[in-house]
Formats: C-alpha cells, structure tokens, sequence
C-alpha cells in the first residue's frame, strides 16, 4: 500500500520545479511540502492527503525556501479544487443516468418497495394522482415517530373522497432502490385503515417531481431521471 501511495506522489508531483524532495534509501523521490516533523519521521503533504515516512526510511532532505512552498501549496490548493469538482460532475452525471425500479402489482395498483429517512422500510402504491407522499399511520413507529398524542394540523383528501385528518412532515430522504429524494413532503393519515387499500401509503407527487419518470408496464419497470 505505502508502494503504491509513493508511486501516485511522484505521478502528482513530477511536474514541480521546486518542492521539499525527501529521498528514501530505496532509491526512490518523493516531492512535496513537508507537514510535520519529529524524531520519528516526517509527514509530507502531496496532492492526493500526506504520507508518513520513518526516519529509517530516509537517507535525506532537500527542502524547498518559503516563495516555493507557498507557490507549491496554491498549485496543490488548485489542482485539489480541480479535483474535486470533476469528481462532483462525475456524481452528478451518474445520479442523472435513469434508473429502472422494477415494481409488483395488486389490485390497487402498482407497489414499490422504498426506504424512508435511510432506515424504515415501506411497500407504497405508485399514486401519480397524489400531491404528496401520504403514509398509514403504522409507519409512524418504524420512523421514530410517536403519535398517541398528535394533532391533526392538516386534512387530506383520500381515494373515496374522504377528509382525513393527517400529521404534515418532512421525510429526510424517500430511496426507490438506487434513486433518492431528499426532504420529501408527505403526510402521516391519522386514522387506522382496514385492510391494504393502500398498503404503507402512496408514493407521491412529492417525491416524482424531483424526477422525469415513465412507467413500463410491459416490463414491470419504473424509470426514474433525476432532474
């Protein structure tokens, strides 16, 4: 692992003029700007984090004057920033790709599985027609929620037509398989319902508007493009 972390410093840092150069008695080089120092070794600080080095391992120093290393730490600063941001595009391209959710079907609909707030799992009826994410009032345990003495602070209207009282949240995160929404309105329905008319509640508007999605029905498949 240490071979392997010296030979990506001396790819980072072969294009540096100036730079503290610690010369170990493998024969090998290592530049870069050296972090800490004491009777034990020496920490030296490259583009990629720092590697550490034993005394033993060094047969000696060259160390660069105070205009280098300060040029040398705005180039390490900048090529990190450049870094980092192709990393974040990166990310960002991937999480865009569209994603296939395969589902399961009932006589109310269509089921997907999903993780609420990273931890409780949901069987929820795909529900296009729903404003919001709404949820049974069982879930409410599974996420930590209590509501022996909750109050309603908004009503709903459900698929019979009914007004039903509901505690109005925010979900952290709503995960369909490989596809995540963060801070996803929903609704918790105070009322128990019989049966499974909408098994653990609805997916939502709330949490498919953070998505361009298309709903194969020959393949069983919901796709889902991250906007």
């Amino acid at each position: 692992m240490v071979k392997r972390l010296i030979l990506i410093a001396i790819f980072l840092f072969s294009g540096m003029a100036f730079a503290d150069i610690i010369y170990l008695n493998n024969g090998r080089h290592i530049k870069g700007l050296i972090k800490s120092e004491d009777d034990f070794g020496v920490e030296l600080e490259v583009a990629g984090g720092a590697i550490k080095f034993g005394k033993s391992e060094i047969k000696k120093i060259v160390r660069s004057g105070a205009d280098e290393s300060a040029s040398i730490r705005r180039k390490m600063e900048s090529e990190k920033k450049h870094s980092e941001e192709r990393i974040k595009q990166r990310r960002l391209e991937e999480d865009q790709k569209p994603r296939d959710v395969e589902f399961t079907r009932d006589a109310k609909g269509i089921l997907v599985k999903t993780t609420l707030n990273g931890s409780a799992e949901a069987i929820l009826v795909l529900d296009t027609g729903a404003s919001i994410l709404m949820l049974r009032r069982e879930v409410a345990k599974n996420l930590g929620i209590n509501l022996d003495n909750a109050k309603s602070d908004i009503m709903v209207t459900v698929a019979d037509g009914r007004q039903v009282a509901a505690k109005h949240l925010f979900l952290k995160s709503v995960k369909v398989q490989n596809s995540e929404a963060n801070n996803v309105e929903a609704v918790i329905l105070l009322e128990e319902f019989g049966g499974t008319d909408i098994h653990d509640g609805l997916l939502g508007m709330s949490f498919l508007k953070n998505f361009n999605f298309k709903i194969d029905h020959k393949e069983n498949k919901l796709i889902l493009e991250k906007l």
